[in-house]
């Protein structure tokens, strides 16, 4: 006879999310999941209460990194010895206003421009959406290295798909601008 698994609680809940809270994007390696709004939620499943599930979200749809974070995300699981799955959750779809204050100026001091915020104050429960890009002159991309926002965008790709490439056109040095979304 098999003992039965225990329920999940608040305290291995808890666990469970302080170890996956250290886990850090694959590439971008200064911000955490959970920096990066990433790490959705840490819960007992509906259909089952000895399981613990793991909800992430892509920072887009096409993220080569998810494979990565849901083989990290299993790999800290099965360290613990939790029974658990991972959930990939597309809506609502993950924004850059999910990202914390940490993960912008990790990003910052990485050399990353992190993003503006995209929401502006709205209703309960209403968020704008933007699908097209902002008008030149609506939003000051700083340096992260010298903090000037006399900066331009050099390509609308950079070393990623969720990044731009921008230039300071007082320090001259190129960086990456995290899109806004």
């Amino acid at each position: 006879m098999t003992a039965a698994l225990p329920t999940v609680d608040e305290a291995l809940l808890a666990r469970v999310r302080a170890a996956l809270e250290a886990l850090t994007d694959p590439e971008i390696p200064v911000v955490t999941l959970a920096d990066m709004g990433i790490l959705r939620d840490v819960r007992a499943a509906a259909d089952d209460p000895a399981l613990v599930e793991v909800v992430i979200t892509p920072t887009y749809s096409g993220c080569p990194a998810m494979a990565q974070i849901e083989d990290d995300v299993r790999a800290t699981l099965e360290r613990l010895g939790v029974p658990a799955r991972v959930v990939t959750q597309l809506a609502p779809a993950w924004t850059t206003d999910w990202m914390s204050e940490a993960a912008r100026a990790k990003l910052r001091a990485y050399g990353i421009a992190p993003p503006g915020r995209c929401a502006g104050p709205t209703p309960a429960g209403e968020r704008v959406l933007r699908f097209v890009p902002r008008a030149a002159g609506d939003e000051a991309v700083a340096c992260p290295r010298c903090g000037s926002t006399h900066t331009r965008e050099v390509s609308r790709f950079g070393s990623t798909a969720c990044k731009a490439l921008w230039q300071c056109l007082d320090c001259r040095e190129p960086f990456d601008h995290f899109k806004p979304h």
